[in-house]
């Protein structure tokens, strides 16, 4: 079956992003026949570049393609750093530079920060995604394509044996 919008794709993948400035690259995720990514197509959940390298394809394809840091994650940005007051952490340790502190803006986005340094009264974070700055290398088969049921779609994800569980 062809993937379209409103259809469960289920897929491997192996991601790969390249180590600076040494021309070779580093595996830094999959997804496996045993633990697919599955996902309502055309239902926002996926970078949109991905999508579209994909919306052609079909069941037991294999794909391959590169996704320029525009078009993933975003080009890194030197301002998004910022100083969390240290009175933040009260009653909770204080975070160790590197850790990641799962954040939640005004308008409820969630987000992550990671803390590159620790002053005398804040601690710093760098909001840039984790893969800003980074081209994407994806490599990989489509699994499984089907129709989504009207429930996946009133709900907006995949759900079942190879989608996402509500308990």
């Amino acid at each position: 079956m062809k993937i379209a919008p409103q259809h469960v794709v289920s897929l491997t993948y192996d991601l790969y992003v390249d180590r600076e400035n040494t021309g070779t690259e580093d595996l830094v995720e999959s997804a496996t026949q045993e633990q697919p990514l599955t996902f309502l197509f055309g239902a926002g959940q996926m970078l949109p570049k991905f999508e579209e390298n994909l919306n052609t394809l079909s069941t037991g394809d294999s794909y391959e393609f590169r996704l320029s840091p525009e078009d993933a994650y975003g080009v890194y940005d030197e301002e998004a750093v910022a100083n969390l007051p240290k009175e933040m952490f009260q009653g909770t340790e204080m975070p160790e530079i590197g850790s990641v502190l799962p954040l939640q803006d005004n308008q409820g986005h969630r987000f992550q920060a990671v803390v590159v340094s620790i002053a005398e009264d804040a601690v710093i974070v760098d909001l840039n995604h984790p893969m800003a700055g980074q081209a994407l290398h994806f490599k990989g088969e489509i699994i499984n394509v089907r129709p989504a049921t009207d429930e996946e779609l009133s709900h907006g994800h995949a759900h079942g044996p190879d989608g996402h569980h509500h308990h």
